[in-house]
């Protein structure tokens, strides 16, 4: 019997959509005339995945009694009875009731596939067994359904049902999703935008592996051992040519024909570079390079098709983008078939395309040799000097004409001046004794000997001789000044490669310690202050194998060094970047704490004006009370006397309540804010701070499960962050609305909501209520100093905690305080 196929729906999280996917490919089906069934759905009550589910046929579910409570699941014999070509078998990994044929309804789907019935089934990436601890990490819940990796990965089709994290909170807040009552409790915890984000990538990454492992099973199982390279990573080869836009932008086509394409450019910074440099266009490039999405690299080398190669690998490029050459076809004959060639022999595994452009092969004359002449060079210059004599010879020899000497002379004259600016002094000497032995011995008689019969055969000879040594002089002093001026451009170049990431904001120090490393190929670079790594690139061994001392005092490390005294000089500059950079993050230090200081003084400049302003209300009332009750000519009744005593101690106790938190703002300013955390149950604490309030069950909802964990806190500071959460809650909730305080446990940690039903906070103006003396547009002084959510982040976040503000599903703004749970080593804050 054949085997039935399956088809898995993967989501990253419940209500993306997946059963209503489910339902809605069943019903396709069914209109095209297959048999389907749906042997179990859950809809969780959601009205419009209920009503996809008429007009299908459903197997009735089965009745189980458990310990007195009556379940019910699918009826897996039914189905098998039933025998449909299709079964829509919802939530695959379910745990099934007791007394069902299998513990798990993934082992139903299996038994309904060895009976040749297609099934269609639905799971969430949380229940993937081999996942289960990187979900309770970021979820904080432990998925105890799970089903294995396994039974996914051999289905016939994986697909993933996608929602983005915004909509699917919308769909919650909407209750589209779960009931209203479970909509805030589910935002706060396992709905967090943070979370979700998490789940789905989780959920492409898994589905991205499984096609990877379906390709590799592929390839086994044709024989196909090439490697096929899924993922490009396109390197282009930048000259600072102009033909550097061409090459990018057809580099930036091939890594955009794969998925997940990558993009990267490197110049490699020579000792001799090449010809007709155009200056800024590395720069115009690297604007383009950014926009078309690459990274652009600058590394150092003498021999470019080795170091561009090496480059590649260090980076696992898959392959190299390069132009073709811009030198004439008599340039590439005399001096050898250039980069591009060495490229394509070294690059092993690595394709490379090499591009042409309009600038390729456009030169007719030699190529401008400046620079150190290369032993290549000299070889050369010999080799033309062996070469290009005899054939000269054969053909001067074809005239035989008496009268032609001169053109003789100066054909060989011309011959040694190519051979001098090809391989200097050395060929040219060379070449001018071998020009000179064969006229005589050719073409002055007697022939075919070489005699000196006349003196000024000697003196021609030495005049070959001293011809060839001044040309080889002024081309070897041009070559050094040349070699001077393109090793300086080569230095710019590296510097501004160097300071371009400094400018685009990244860290100066790190980002000058990262562009050296990989500049002068260095296994690892580090800049060391005392004992403190100020910042590090690479790898190190046990000890650095350099060293240099900064005039800051800092030492500079290094790893690998590579032995190229030629780069001493450049290194030197890096190094007094390096140690203003340093200068810089110090300066930058000092900046923030003076900032700090400035913040204290604006802090205490505010409370000297609160000072003048609101608490003179209360001081004043409470002094014309007392006045009052000394007056010896007004005569006051009892009901006078208590109610201008009671107006007394009402002031004095709001004056009192002002000063406090005029001093603890000072205290968390300063950030000398003692805290003591002890394990601490919420349910101490807010009590407490209900009865301060003087809030009763009309006021609050309260929601504070029996099994919460104890949180580690200082009891009193909590208290008072509980009290003005609280007191700013009912402030702003409407009369008819009540305030609803809930914590739950989540990812090693307790979260305090306290939610109002108000106006709420513009999304820009959220870190602004955490400020000393902000009341968002309130101008009356009845409200006090505007300090209560500046007083409970700083007390939050003394006790190691933090605290944030949300909206209230359906209206209003929820602060969440977010502590430690009393034992647990996790960090709080995510």
């Amino acid at each position: 019997m054949k085997r039935g196929k399956l088809r898995v729906l993967l989501g990253a999280a419940p209500g993306v959509g997946k059963t209503y996917t489910m339902l809605e490919e069943g019903r396709r089906m069914a209109d095209h005339g297959r048999d389907v069934v749906v042997a179990v759905v859950e809809t969780h009550g959601r009205a419009a995945t209920a009503a996809l589910v008429d007009g299908l046929e459903v197997v009735p579910r089965r009745a189980v009694e458990h310990r007195g409570v009556e379940l019910d699941d699918m009826d897996l014999e039914a189905v098998l009875a039933r025998r449909p070509e299709v079964a829509l078998v919802d939530e695959l990994a379910h745990t099934n009731a007791p007394g069902s044929p299998h513990e798990k309804r993934w082992q139903d789907v299996e038994a309904l596939r060895a009976a040749g019935i297609d099934v269609i089934s639905t799971v969430n990436v949380q229940h993937m067994q081999s996942l289960g601890d990187v979900v309770r990490e970021i979820t904080g819940t432990v998925q105890r359904e799970t089903v294995p990796d396994a039974v996914v990965r051999a289905a016939d089709q994986i697909e993933v049902v996608d929602l983005s994290p915004q909509a699917l909170r919308d769909r919650l807040s909407d209750g589209l999703v779960y009931p209203a009552a479970r909509v805030d409790a589910a935002l706060s915890n396992y709905f967090r935008l943070g979370n979700l984000t998490a789940l789905r990538e989780i959920a492409l990454l898994w589905l991205a592996d499984e096609v990877d492992d379906a390709l590799k099973r592929y390839r086994a199982e044709h024989g196909i051992a090439n490697r096929w390279e899924t993922r490009e990573r396109v390197l282009v080869a930048l000259t600072g040519g102009p033909e550097g836009e061409t090459l990018l932008r057809r580099g930036a086509r091939i890594a955009a024909r794969s998925a997940g394409g990558e993009l990267a450019a490197v110049h490699v910074t020579t000792n001799d570079g090449l010809r007709e440099r155009h200056p800024g266009a590395l720069g115009t490039q690297r604007a383009l390079l950014e926009q078309l999405g690459g990274t652009y690299h600058q590394v150092v080398g003498d021999d470019v098709p080795t170091t561009l190669v090496r480059f590649a690998r260090s980076i696992d490029a898959t392959q190299i983008v390069i132009g073709i050459s811009r030198r004439s076809r008599l340039a590439a004959a005399i001096t050898g078939p250039g980069i591009g060639s060495t490229v394509i022999r070294e690059s092993g595994d690595i394709d490379v395309h090499v591009v042409t452009h309009e600038r390729a092969g456009g030169g007719v004359a030699l190529p401008k040799l400046g620079g150190s002449l290369s032993r290549s060079r000299i070889v050369a210059a010999f080799l033309l000097s062996l070469v290009a004599g005899p054939l000269l010879t054969w053909a001067l020899s074809l005239a035989d004409d008496p009268d032609s000497i001169t053109v003789d002379v100066l054909a060989y004259q011309l011959l040694v001046l190519v051979v001098a600016l090809i391989g200097g002094m050395l060929p040219a000497v060379f070449a001018a004794v071998l020009s000179g032995l064969s006229l005589d011995f050719f073409f002055v008689r007697p022939l075919h000997q070489v005699t000196v019969q006349q003196p000024w055969h000697l003196f021609a000879l030495v005049m070959y001789v001293v011809s060839a040594v001044l040309v080889s002089f002024v081309v070897d002093r041009s070559a050094r000044r040349s070699r001077t001026a393109r090793r300086a451009a080569a230095e710019s170049g590296l510097l501004v490669g160097i300071a371009g990431s400094v400018l685009r904001g990244d860290d100066a120090l790190q980002a000058l310690v990262e562009r050296t490393r990989e500049a002068f190929g260095f296994a690892g670079v580090r800049v060391r202050q005392g004992d403190e790594v100020q910042a590090t690139s690479g790898t190190f061994g046990d000890v650095a194998d350099t060293a240099t001392s900064l005039p800051s005092g800092a030492v500079l490390e290094f790893a690998g060094a590579p032995d190229d005294p030629t780069q001493r000089r450049l290194l030197r500059v890096v190094e007094q970047q390096l140690d203003a950079a340093l200068e810089h993050r110090q300066l930058t230090r000092t900046a923030v704490d003076a900032e700090r200081i400035a913040a204290v003084d604006r802090v205490r400049s505010a409370i000297l004006a609160a000072v003048s302003h609101d608490v003179r209300r209360p001081i004043a009332a409470a002094s014309a009370a007392v006045q009052s009750l000394r007056a010896r000519d007004v005569r006051l009744g009892e009901a006078d006397r208590e109610a201008l005593l009671a107006t007394a101690d009402e002031s004095l106790r709001q004056l009192a309540v002002l000063l406090a938190d005029l001093l603890d703002v000072s205290r968390v300013q300063a950030g000398v804010l003692a805290a003591s955390p002890v394990p601490t149950s919420l349910d101490t604490v807010v009590a407490p701070a209900l009865d301060e309030l003087e809030l009763g069950p009309e006021d609050v909802d309260l929601d504070l499960p029996a099994e919460l964990p104890p949180v580690l806190a200082d009891p009193v500071l909590l208290q008072r962050v509980v009290v003005n959460l609280l007191a700013n809650a009912v402030r702003y909730s409407p009369d008819d609305q009540r305030v609803r305080i809930a914590a739950s446990a989540f990812a090693g940690g307790v979260e305090l909501r306290v939610a109002d039903r108000g106006p709420g906070i513009p999304e820009d103006r959220r870190e602004d209520v955490f400020q000393p003396f902000q009341r968002l547009g309130d101008t009356d002084n009845d409200t006090g100093l505007g300090l209560g959510l500046a007083l409970a982040r700083g007390f939050t976040e003394g006790m190691g905690g933090t605290i944030e503000v949300d909206d209230t599903p359906g209206g209003g703004l929820t602060v969440v305080v977010r502590l430690p749970i009393a034992g647990h080593l996790g960090v709080v804050g995510r």
